[in-house]
């Protein structure tokens, strides 16, 4: 660690891990619900619980993020946060408006808009939390040095600030309010958020490959230029269904079919620079969540997102658990396996110690990445089955379900599995270190 200032992303961090671990506790009690529909019916609606686990994964995804801003931010700089107390006070109302609201939601206040339920008054907080962070990084960043990984990290976080203006928006058109809400919802997870991915990805390349600068950013502007150029009309396919014009179904066939090639690109992009750098890096545990995290998201956000995404497969697909499958996956392989190899690489370096409990971390890697897998596969088949009952043959929702018990046992089985493997993965990055060291020497140190 470098920079003094840079300790503000373990505060980020941590507080990242404890939303980590609540969207898992409701994971696993929206499982129970599957297997016993009246499992806490009159306390907790599975509609709750639903909204607390998809709500936590976007916030701790998001915490994440901006740990690993204030982390990298001043080494690509190569100056201090522009004001550390800014950072701890955007922290503080964040973390106070996920407690808020989801004790909110516990009692059933709430829009009610999927993955925008928050009450007016959140988001309008959550517009200040992104006004402190944009004027902190960006001031950080015009102040010194600029390079390709801060510029696209900067695009991306201004992005995810500037679309999350249409939550705001909330027209009493059901189809008008869909077309609009897809602007926040897929111009985030496949729009800019696939920019914070690559800087973040780049920068830890850079450092743990010892590549060329140059060499990395060229790959970075490749991966972006494909994002964005696939990404932005790709939202026309989640318009097939809603009322939209029908010339949607040929953009979104179209474009959402090249959604592929940027997490191809990045697969491509991190083995060549481990491959080409030879550099043995001590915390092998960090090199294999950024490896793992570029198979995840090809698989997760590009097979699994292409197998569906075509106008006709849609058409009797869409709503189905295929839908399940092709999320759970996307989201842990592209932004749950990047933070989690930012918070290993990080940590040694925060912490001041040397790369530690590392066979515990990547145990927690093979164990989470197998069951998500394992989750995955078992989702794919119960849509497929739920698809050709409910779409083709005509059966009722309710009685398809019922031909889905062992499936959704299957899932709930490999959620536990996920669920452990993430405690095992907070222990291993949190607990007890067991020898300490110069900050710089860290992560240089063979690993025990």
């Amino acid at each position: 660690m470098k920079y003094p200032t840079q300790k503000v992303a373990l505060a980020y961090f941590a507080c990242a891990m404890i939303l980590f671990g609540a969207q898992m506790l409701f994971g696993l009690l929206a499982g129970f619900v599957y297997v016993f529909p009246n499992f806490l019916s009159t306390l907790i609606p599975f509609n709750i619980l639903r909204m607390i686990h998809t709500n936590a994964l976007i916030v701790w995804l998001l915490m994440g993020f901006f740990g690993s801003a204030y982390y990298l931010v001043p080494e690509e700089a190569e100056r201090d946060i522009e004001s550390p107390l800014l950072a701890y006070v955007q922290l503080a109302l964040l973390m106070f408006g996920a407690l808020v609201a989801v004790g909110g939601y516990l009692l059933g206040i709430h829009e009610g808009r999927e993955f925008l339920e928050q009450p007016l008054w959140i988001k309008g907080a959550i517009v200040v939390v992104a006004l402190i962070f944009l004027y902190n990084i960006s001031m950080t960043m015009l102040k010194g040095r600029k390079t390709a990984i801060g510029n696209v990290l900067l695009l991306g976080m201004w992005g995810i600030a500037v679309f999350w203006l249409f939550a705001f928006f909330n027209p009493s058109n059901i189809a008008l309010d869909k077309i609009y809400w897809w602007w926040v919802v897929h111009l985030w997870v496949e729009g800019v958020w696939e920019l914070v991915m690559a800087s973040i990805l780049a920068f830890l390349m850079i450092k743990m490959t010892g590549v060329d600068r140059e060499v990395v950013e060229k790959w970075l502007y490749a991966i972006v230029g494909l994002a964005l150029f696939s990404g932005l009309l790709g939202t026309g396919h989640h318009y097939y269904w809603i009322g939209a014009p029908g010339y949607w179904q040929w953009i979104g066939s179209v474009f959402s079919s090249f959604e592929i090639a940027p997490f191809f690109a990045m697969v491509i992009f991190a083995f060549t620079m481990v491959w080409k750098g030879r550099r043995d890096h001590p915390n092998h545990a960090a090199m294999l969540w950024a490896l793992g995290c570029t198979i995840g998201a090809f698989f997760g956000a590009g097979v699994w997102g292409f197998m569906h995404t075509l106008s006709f497969v849609n058409y009797y697909s869409h709503g189905t658990q295929v839908t399940a499958a092709h999320g759970h996956l996307a989201f842990f392989g592209a932004y749950v396996m990047l933070n989690l190899a930012m918070i290993t690489y990080a940590m040694p370096y925060l912490r001041n110690v040397r790369p530690y409990n590392q066979l515990l971390n990547m145990w927690s890697f093979w164990i989470m990445t197998s069951a998500m897998a394992f989750m995955t596969f078992t989702l794919t088949f119960a849509g497929v089955v739920q698809t050709h009952l409910q779409r083709v043959m005509g059966m009722a929702y309710m009685e398809v379900q019922e031909q889905l018990a062992l499936f959704y046992w299957m899932r709930l089985g490999a959620g536990a599995l996920v669920a452990v493997s993430a405690l095992m993965f907070i222990y291993s990055v949190f607990g007890p270190a067991r020898e300490q060291a110069p900050a710089r020497e860290a992560a240089l140190q063979p690993a025990e």
